[in-house]
């Protein structure tokens, strides 16, 4: 994650501001997922009947994929000089567009598409991400998430 002020981080609306390593997603991390989550749908955790799909095996779940966004910010988003704590605001948009077969890598392409002071100490920071799945057509997901971060 890299550090900037205020009016740095204003100057990067439109600009990418990373992207992230490569993230495996392994048949072990989608069924912990689906315990966790208790979608234990047959396309995610079961090879032997994803076999027979349009899928050709199992997939993750796309909430897994949407999750993810939160490690691949680690070094793909920006943080303001003096944050003490940073929250998930929430979403505005999110499309899967693409499965994420068991065993596949995937990425996330991070562009700053707002910077908005909420109120003193508070900046809400609005970041248009696509995840990119190695070696395929389409992303995996779009999305626009935005995190509020505190200073002061």
């Amino acid at each position: 994650m890299k550090t900037v002020s205020l009016e740095e981080a204003k100057a990067m609306v439109g600009k990418e501001s990373g992207v992230s390593d490569w993230l495996k997603i392994e048949q072990d991390r989608i069924n912990q997922f689906a315990d966790v989550t208790e979608d234990h749908q047959f396309i995610h955790i079961n090879p032997d009947m994803a076999k027979m799909t349009p899928f050709g095996g199992t997939v993750a779940h796309g909430f897994l994929t949407l999750s993810m966004l939160v490690k691949m910010g680690e070094t793909a988003s920006i943080t303001l000089e003096g944050v003490k704590m940073g929250v998930n605001y929430g979403f505005d948009k999110v499309r899967f567009l693409a499965p994420v077969p068991s065993g596949s890598k995937v990425r996330g392409r991070f562009v700053v598409a707002a910077v908005e002071e909420k109120r003193p100490g508070q900046v809400l920071i609005t970041y248009d991400v696509t995840v990119e799945i190695e070696g395929g057509e389409k992303p995996a997901l779009i999305a626009q998430w935005m995190g509020m971060q505190f200073t002061g």
